[in-house]
């Protein structure tokens, strides 16, 4: 039976069924009496539509499906077996606090487990399970003898304005377990959906307006509730316990080394969520003990196996994902020689991405194009870039501009036909939603500037799991174009892009790569992971006859002048960090090449 669209018991209806309309203090006293929950109900209509629900035996509403919010609810055997797990940890809280906690699953498996419970304190923004919960704790109550009744406060409010602080004052000297389950899904998100469930907006990662407009600033909910409770309780005795995305996991830690909650013994226990939630993403209990000193790396283990997996976290102020790999390699870990690029963003891809059939422009649209050629570039994504050596491509984009915030006018008068197609197409151009187009002209693109018309590219997926380095060369007499989920190098000789993609392919800069990538991310390969590997400690470790096995046409005087040009680099660099001390560099820095009678041109910043 449903009642406030909620799920009721078989003994809570039959002991529900025993009562009229009372007077709801006598009821809300005897309720206490048998289950511990106070203010079971809130006013004497909620009575009366119970009892008269009951009798008439009525099903009311379906259950909805809140997955579409995160809401992915707990199941009974999970949360036994989480508490289990909690049990051997040697845990005997006296507190416990669900903040979301939903259809109340995590309450009951802990009043199963956990012995000293005098306390219970459960959050939930959705009524009816607010309602599942009380029922839920009734039947439990209903159907087992409890020595001492722990006091329990189920609460029908928004976790977001919800006031923790009183509960930790309440409780300093006791025992707390925060468990549960908060929801997977990101602020962003849940805006789109319309919630109303959100945090109030800010910055609370502190990221630079750059940063916060192209991403950054989109955080995961179960993220900002677990730094919200750790901010309250962390100084408290206690246990913390959730389960939540394992990419928030890694947020967690990455900013322990600036929020240093007191917290160790930090774990990882990977679960199964197609199988738990049914749901792809990868999820994990995080436990950790509280009121202790702090830790920076933490433990992954299995949780059904419980077997170890990896240790990773903070090591001498570097953040790796395998400890045990990153020692072997930790030498490797400094900056870059050259700024990494992502590739050309435009967000309207069934216009601006082609191919050719039959001798002819197709859009995704799957519409015949003609344009002229001077604005259509080969283009590479992710899945193009597998290692080796790339000289064509089989997709094709249309660059609108030479650097970010070219006006575009230009292209009515030198190329009618493009700008024909564009125009009858502006709509896709309109409706773009990233703030980064604002204010720029019509058929602006993004991630564009001198390095993208390099002839050669050194260029890795960011998308992927590999780690391998291709070498991108000139199609049709025309640099290829990468699309925003690859990053680049762009070099003016064949010889130094050769060069660094051996150098990036080597063992010892993969076993680097690996020990600091997360290989569970969304994007695996970021700007700030390539820019930690230090080029100049891998040409140490590399012996020019190695070398040339790898390129063969490579000679003594092309490598001497490759490292020749890297630490005039650096020296450059270093004159013009002394210079502009705390300012941002993008001056390009010219470095002659006494072989090739060419340059050396990259950007560099700090």
């Amino acid at each position: 039976m449903i009642v406030f669209n909620a799920n009721i018991p078989d003994s809570v209806i039959e002991f529900f069924g025993n009562y009229d309309d009372l007077p709801i203090s006598f009821i809300n006293s005897e309720l206490r009496s048998i289950c511990g929950i106070n203010s079971f109900f809130t006013a004497q209509s909620e009575i009366g539509h119970l009892v008269k629900t009951i009798h008439a035996n009525k099903n009311l509403l379906r259950e909805p499906d809140r997955a579409e919010y995160g809401d992915f609810q707990t199941n009974r055997n999970l949360s036994d077996n989480v508490c289990k797990l909690l049990k051997s940890q040697k845990t005997s809280p006296e507190v416990i606090i669900e903040p979301t906690c939903g259809k109340g699953n995590f309450l009951i498996s802990s009043l199963k487990t956990f012995e000293n419970i005098k306390f219970i304190y459960g959050v939930e923004i959705y009524k009816p399970y607010v309602w599942e919960t009380k029922f839920a704790i009734l039947d439990y109550f209903l159907s087992n003898d409890y020595s001492i009744l722990p006091e329990i406060n189920i609460y029908h409010y928004d976790i977001f304005d919800f006031d923790f602080e009183k509960i930790s004052s309440k409780h300093n000297n006791q025992e707390i377990l925060i468990v549960g389950n908060p929801p997977w899904v990101t602020n962003s998100k849940l805006s789109s959906l319309g919630s109303e469930n959100l945090p109030v907006k800010s910055n609370f990662k502190n990221h630079s307006g750059f940063d916060a407009l192209t991403g950054k600033g989109n955080f995961d909910i179960g993220e900002y509730i677990s730094i919200k409770l750790l901010s309250v309780f962390a100084k408290l005795n206690g246990t913390f316990a959730f389960l939540i995305k394992n990419s928030v996991v890694k947020n967690i830690l990455l900013e322990q080394n600036k929020t240093k909650f007191q917290i160790s013994n930090i774990k990882q226990f990977d679960i199964d969520a197609k199988k738990e939630f049914s749901v792809s993403v990868n999820a994990c209990l995080l436990l950790c003990s509280m009121n202790k000193e702090l830790n920076l790396t933490i433990n992954e283990y299995d949780f059904y196996s419980k077997k170890l997996i990896r240790e990773y976290g903070w090591v001498n102020n570097k953040f790796v994902s395998n400890i045990e790999l990153y020692i072997k390699s930790a030498n490797i870990d400094g900056k870059f020689p050259f700024v990494w690029r992502q590739g050309v963003k435009h967000d309207a891809s069934k216009i601006m991405e082609l191919e050719i059939v039959n001798g002819q422009y197709l859009n995704n649209n799957k519409e015949t194009v003609e344009i002229e050629n001077e604005l259509v570039f080969s283009l590479l994504k992710s899945s193009d870039l597998k290692g080796g050596i790339i000289d064509k491509s089989r997709k094709y984009t249309i660059i609108t501009q030479k650097k970010i915030g070219q006006e575009t006018k230009y292209i009515k008068e030198q190329y009618p036909k493009t700008y024909n197609y564009l125009f009858s197409n502006i709509a896709y151009f309109n409706k773009r939603k990233s703030s980064i187009y604002k204010g720029k002209p019509v058929f602006s693109i993004f991630g564009i500037g001198d390095y993208s018309f390099k002839p050669y590219k050194v260029a890795i997926a960011g998308m992927y799991k590999t780690t391998t380095f291709s070498l991108v060369n000139p199609a049709n007499n025309k640099p290829i174009m990468l699309d925003d989920t690859c990053y680049f190098v762009g070099f003016d000789t064949l010889m130094e892009a050769e060069i660094t993609r051996v150098l990036l392919n080597k063992e010892i800069t993969q076993d680097f790569i690996q020990s600091i990538a997360f290989k569970d991310a969304k994007r695996m390969i970021t700007k700030d992971l390539l820019m930690r590997i230090d080029l100049n400690e891998i040409i140490e470790k590399t012996d020019f006859y190695e070398l040339q096995l790898a390129i063969p046409m490579l000679n003594l005087a092309d490598w001497e002048n490759y490292k020749g040009n890297l630490a005039k680099l650096e020296y450059e660099k270093k004159q013009q960090y002394d210079l502009f001390a705390d300012q941002e560099l993008s001056a390009a820095i010219p470095i002659s090449n006494a072989s090739t009678g060419k340059k050396l041109t990259e950007y560099v910043s700090s």
